[in-house]
């Protein structure tokens, strides 16, 4: 059966073996060619050697030059496809035959001047022993400004705040990451503030003339950052804001820059027929940009305005590494106390309450001390707030109350002579937030101590007042023989009439009194006249009374006649660990 001529390499077993038409065929030759001259998509052919070898209309139509004129010009310079290293091997890699495509984006010059984006895609055309005069690639050129313009719009209100119209939080890290990596001077600085005043103005006024606000005081700090070197201003949420320093040059640029803001932010602002007065806080933090994130730069801003705030708003703080080590101290320690009090990383020491009248040790008051892993030994003024403050002082005191009632067993039961009682110190949160009384017999219980070998001390401010459950604590604990003392007595509300009330057995007078009669040359009557009506007045209730911060022998002295019945102090021992006490008491006891 005949059928249809078939054409060069077509297979007549239906088309299965077809080969390629090439362009040497003629009449598809003419077709490549037209179509190419009519295609709406810019295009040009590109030799083996990077030069175009001829462009379609469309393509000069983008760049404003005639087609014929683009023959001959490398290819790569007219679209950037040179301008870094890897963008150019791909591009040569797709004319040696080696890649399939290679697709960027490039910033384009038309020949009027004017910039447009365009997508460059450029493919091999398949003539793998292309030689001089014959393509190797179709470079082909898709215009998408109107798309980049729409994503940068689009970028705009996404990175900017639609309030103040600053930069907004994501622009903010963007710029600050890109800073820290590259900076002029090696050297960044931040400015972190927030308007003090504010809140009170939104809620009293309105959102509409918060905004306003707002608004304003964005305009006043532009201003001062752009007469400063142009820095960047942004709103990172509610009345926070941040200008950074990209190229710092040291604290006195910033401090200069933070005083400037301050003094513009402080002039009255006239908004909806008022006149509105604010203030800011500034936390203003310079360092080197080698080292540091952008994480540890926005800590330090943080601290920094807290600091502001904290020591009276209206100002400007300077980081300081020692202030912020000891914040970062602060919450260490906070954070690992209960772990600390399980792992058993707290001792005893034990300062020894002297007879004044004999010099006879009668008891010693149980003293805390945290065995720190990382800042060793610390005395209880660094951790026993803190511990009141996050309730780990609830587990502690239990700690030391079952110790410390162990060890006066043990100096009972080892010592001759009189048994000595040991004094434990009790925060307010013990007696509210756990069951004293049950910790109290729990502790004497398991460890044998008698009742009457345990001294409770209490500060004025956690007894005075006490009613209900606290008052009805210490009564209980009265009842079991314990004996309850009043701390640092004198400093607190010295309001004596709560003593006639309380189960107290004992006063502990404060230090301050003591100190001021240390010697004759510094007597001073007034604390002497205190001391000995204090004393006079806790007998005739009583109650005896024992005088702390002892440092010599001259007070000891004016102490004993005054009629003081016990004292401790530097003059007697500092604390020392139970088995020194030990030794102490052997020595002494003969």
């Amino acid at each position: 059966m005949n059928g249809p001529p078939q054409g060069p390499g077509q297979d007549p077993g239906g088309g299965l073996g077809t080969t390629p038409p090439t362009l040497t065929d003629g009449n598809l030759l003419a077709d490549y060619r037209a179509a190419f001259r009519i295609a709406q998509l810019p295009m040009a052919l590109v030799g083996r050697s990077g030069q175009i070898l001829a462009a379609n209309p469309a393509l000069g139509l983008l760049l404003g030059v005639a087609p014929a004129d683009l023959a001959g010009r490398r290819a790569d310079a007219l679209t950037g496809l040179g301008l870094d290293g890897r963008t150019r091997g791909s591009y040569h890699a797709v004319l040696r035959g080696r890649s399939d495509r290679m697709r960027c984006t490039r910033r384009l010059k038309h020949a009027d001047g004017h910039t447009l984006w365009a997508e460059v895609t450029v493919l091999p055309t398949g003539q793998e022993g292309a030689g001089p005069g014959e393509s190797a690639a179709l470079l082909t050129v898709h215009d998408i400004s109107e798309q980049r313009d729409l994503q940068e719009q689009l970028r705009h209100i996404q990175m900017h705040d639609p309030v103040t119209r600053l930069p907004n939080r994501a622009l903010f890290f963007e710029r600050l990451t890109s800073a820290l990596t590259d900076s002029a001077t090696g050297r960044i600085g931040l400015c972190y503030l927030d308007l003090d005043g504010f809140k009170a103005i939104n809620d009293t006024l309105g959102h509409r003339v918060g905004d306003q606000l707002l608004g304003a005081a964005a305009q006043r700090l532009t201003h001062c950052a752009s007469g400063a070197g142009g820095h960047l201003v942004a709103r990172l949420g509610g009345d926070e804001f941040a200008v950074l320093v990209e190229g710092a040059t040291g604290t006195e640029q910033l401090t200069c820059l933070a005083e400037k803001m301050l003094t513009a932010l402080q002039r009255p602002f006239d908004l909806a027929g008022q006149r509105l007065a604010v203030s800011a806080s500034i936390g203003v933090v310079e360092r080197e940009s080698a080292g540091t994130t952008a994480t540890g730069l926005m800590q330090a801003a943080d601290t920094t305005l807290y600091w502001a705030k904290e020591d009276g708003k209206a100002r400007w703080t300077l980081f300081d590494p020692e202030r912020n080590a000891s914040r970062v101290t602060r919450q260490s320690l906070t954070s690992t106390l209960r772990r600390a009090v399980d792992r058993g990383e707290f001792r005893l020491e034990y300062q020894p309450i002297v007879g004044l009248a004999d010099d006879i040790v009668r008891g010693a008051e149980a003293l805390v001390r945290w065995q720190h892993p990382e800042f060793g030994r610390l005395g209880p003024d660094k951790f026993i707030g803190l511990a009141e403050e996050n309730g780990a002082i609830v587990p502690l005191g239990r700690w030391v109350l079952n110790e410390a009632c162990r060890q006066a067993r043990r100096w009972q039961l080892n010592q001759p002579g009189p048994p000595l009682f040991v004094s434990v110190n009790v925060a307010v949160r013990q007696v509210w937030d756990s069951d004293l009384v049950s910790d109290v017999a729990t502790a004497l219980d398991a460890s044998g101590l008698p009742s009457g070998l345990l001294q409770l001390e209490l500060t004025e401010s956690a007894v005075m007042g006490s009613a209900g459950r606290p008052l009805q604590a210490l009564q209980a604990l009265s009842d079991m023989g314990v004996r309850i003392a009043i701390d640092d007595f004198g400093t607190g509300y010295s309001n004596l009439a709560y003593l006639s009330r309380l189960p107290v057995r004992a006063l502990k007078l404060d230090g301050t009194f003591v100190r001021g009669f240390r010697t004759a040359r510094h007597l001073n009557p007034a604390d002497e006249t205190i001391v000995t009506s204090l004393v006079q007045l806790a007998h005739k209730l009583g109650l005896t009374v024992t005088a702390e911060c002892v440092e010599g022998p001259a007070q000891a002295e004016r102490l004993r006649r005054i009629g003081c019945d016990t004292g401790q102090g530097w003059h007697y021992a500092r604390p020392m660990p139970a088995d020194h006490l030990a030794e102490l008491l052997s020595a002494s006891r003969g």
